[in-house]
């Protein structure tokens, strides 16, 4: 495998990494109040998660059968309902620092839960690859699958420590401690929008088969 294949597979994926999505807002908000330690073992239990779609993704690549419909309408459902759920948690929020921000209690069981049940990580995963690897695309083989993974891996947690010392640095969390309650409740409004148009698109999924 070439050197090009390579930093393209790592390019896939730091930007797959560092692209915004809920994880990322929870990864920003936690951090700013609890401190990067808490954002760390989110952002690292996380990783498992993208470790799991984005495997499955290279393994498309290079030659296995891509997943079919039942697991990611199922995992769609379950990622929506997860997502509407805290959501609406984080809307609840007082606000007078009596309730902790997304993933404080536990981080790393939230950061897992939210890598694991994320469906929209196979499909994308699998487009952002093929998309930057896709001249070198005929020319891989099993044998290159660790070391394609491997340097993707990097890509990751680059994209994510780049994402922790953001989240960490003092006006950020100055800016998400003074306005904690707006701040949780937009994050919170924005889950559950994303929870819910992962519901929806499970259902025009089913009625256009």
């Amino acid at each position: 495998m070439t050197t090009e294949a390579l930093t393209a597979s790592f390019a896939a994926g730091f930007i797959y990494g560092i692209s915004p999505g809920p994880a990322v807002l929870a990864l920003f908000t936690l951090t700013a109040i609890s401190g990067r330690a808490h954002g760390a073992r989110f952002i690292g239990a996380h990783l498992l998660g993208d470790t799991l779609w984005c495997g499955l993704a290279i393994l498309a690549i290079v030659g296995v059968s891509q997943l079919g419909h039942t697991l990611f309408d199922v995992l769609g459902v379950i990622c929506g309902a997860y997502l509407i759920w805290l959501g609406w948690q984080a809307i609840r929020n007082p606000g007078d620092g009596t309730a902790a921000p997304i993933g404080a209690v536990n981080p790393a069981r939230t950061g897992l839960l939210f890598g694991l049940t994320n469906p929209k990580a196979y499909p994308v995963a699998l487009a952002m690859f093929t998309a930057l690897t896709a001249p070198f695309v005929k020319s891989l083989t099993w044998a290159d699958a660790p070391a394609f993974m491997g340097v993707a891996m990097v890509g990751f947690v680059l994209a994510y420590a780049v994402l922790l010392w953001m989240a960490g640095l003092a006006p950020v969390r100055h800016v998400f401690t003074r306005w904690h309650r707006p701040i949780t409740r937009i994050t919170g409004a924005m889950f559950v929008a994303f929870g819910a148009k992962s519901v929806f698109d499970v259902a025009n999924a089913l009625r256009s088969r």
